[in-house]
């Protein structure tokens, strides 16, 4: 089918680890759903699915009548079996497997999945170079990772790095703790990630929010759990007075800071990512900001 002409909100990703568990048909429903919604960007690792999520995500796509030049493909490497790998020979062939798989000429985006303490930033550079010039990567960033790690990479690069993919949300605030309970005695005070959204900010790197609604790394979603049910009753409050459902409020919550992040929404639900997109259109007052960081459980000195 030919997909009706949406606004693009680039703010918003679909993220696509678990495609590889669900069905070519509940795939197709999902990926039209983001369309639908504004959708244009699609992230995928290498190590998702073993492969299968971006697999399974090509097939579905060539049914949608979606042209390749109207939607941003990003993808990640340099995660192996028991190891972190960001050898410039392994970075290649990864990169000729994810284009494969995807069944595209070129990534828009590659990023490196997490660091790694043996990385030499001249053979990433090489890599790099290599991919933009014969076209296979448009543009390249890094996930997880610090600002003076990015620092060390981006001394050897010659173009400039353009994303950095972190953690982050309402039961994840690690990244504004630190500058909001600075000079004091309080446990967030402890700057754990050098001030990384601020970085990024000040270095034109966007920051893309993974997991926005888990807390943990992988322990569950917060929405409707009884261990965040002051946050959760926070939460209902504000979508009442700002329409929507209280995942759209939790996302907009990060869409307020100022950096302009982006959000991978991961739910592999058409319905409920359709709910959580209509986020783009919430603009959170300073107040409520505010209201739902503390009713996450953070203290404001």
């Amino acid at each position: 089918m030919t997909m009706p002409a949406t606004k693009h909100d680039d703010r918003l990703i679909l993220g696509c680890w678990r495609l590889h568990e669900r069905t070519p048909l509940q795939i197709a429903g999902l990926l039209e759903a983001a369309l639908e919604s504004g959708i244009r960007q699609f992230d995928h690792a290498d190590i998702y699915g073993n492969g299968n999520s971006e697999r399974l995500f090509a097939d579905a796509l060539r049914g949608l009548g979606c042209s390749r030049e109207s939607i941003v493909l990003q993808s990640k490497c340099g995660i192996r079996d028991g190891y972190y790998d960001s050898s410039a020979g392994h970075i290649l062939k990864t990169v000729d497997g994810i284009l494969g798989r995807l069944d595209t000429d070129y990534l828009d985006t590659l990023l490196l999945h997490r660091p790694d303490a043996l990385m030499e930033p001249a053979e990433v550079a090489e890599a790099f170079s290599r991919l933009q010039a014969s076209g296979k990567v448009l543009r390249f960033g890094v996930s997880n990772f610090q600002p003076m790690q990015i620092e060390l990479l981006q001394s050897a690069l010659e173009h400039p790095l353009c994303a950095n993919q972190v953690q982050f949300g309402l039961a994840h605030t690690g990244p504004v703790d630190a500058a909001l309970q600075a000079n004091t005695h309080l446990d967030g005070g402890i700057n754990r990630d050098g001030s990384v959204i601020d970085y990024c900010r000040m270095n034109g790197l966007r920051v893309q929010a993974w997991s926005p609604l888990q807390f943990g790394m992988f322990e569950g979603n917060f929405l409707g759990h009884p261990d965040f049910a002051e946050l959760n009753h926070a939460l209902h409050n504000m979508a009442q007075v700002y329409g929507g459902n209280a995942g759209a409020i939790a996302i907009a919550w990060i869409l307020r800071h100022p950096a302009n992040l982006q959000v991978l929404l991961g739910s592999t639900d058409p319905q409920r990512l359709k709910s959580l997109a209509t986020a783009t259109g919430i603009a959170l007052q300073r107040e409520h900001w505010y209201a739902l960081y503390c009713a996450a459980g953070n203290p404001l000195p």
